[in-house]
């Protein structure tokens, strides 16, 4: 492995498009980021829960958002909304929601969320 090594997101290793989603995860010194674009009026519920089958996001996520901001709905209870700029860790068992009509633009760097989200 390299020293250093760098991606573009422009040209990615695999692209994931369900409804109003588009994911692109690229693949470097053995860990996998993504770049996730959201349109507006986009959910997890209404966009990615039909591709991977499950009640809620089971995902833990590690990313920042670069623009937009997106509505997180976590099953303990607890509510956010994160807005570009702000870095965030979202644990399994969630629901979210692009706030607004901006679309949303964040990057994920947990390997596991960034390499499977909205998976078949």
């Amino acid at each position: 492995m390299a020293g250093v090594e760098k991606r573009n997101f422009d040209s990615p290793d695999e692209t994931r498009t369900p409804d109003k989603t588009r994911s692109d995860i690229v693949h470097l010194g053995g860990t996998t980021a993504a770049r996730l674009t959201l349109e507006p009026g986009w959910s997890w519920s209404s966009s990615v829960k039909p591709v991977v089958g499950t009640e809620q996001c089971m995902h833990r996520h590690v990313g920042v958002l670069q623009s937009g901001r997106m509505r997180v709905m976590h099953e303990d209870g607890t509510e956010l909304v994160i807005e570009a700029g702000e870095v965030y860790v979202i644990e399994p068992g969630h629901d979210a929601e692009v706030v607004g009509e901006e679309t949303v633009t964040g990057f994920e760097f947990e390997p596991t969320a960034a390499g499977e989200f909205a998976r078949g």
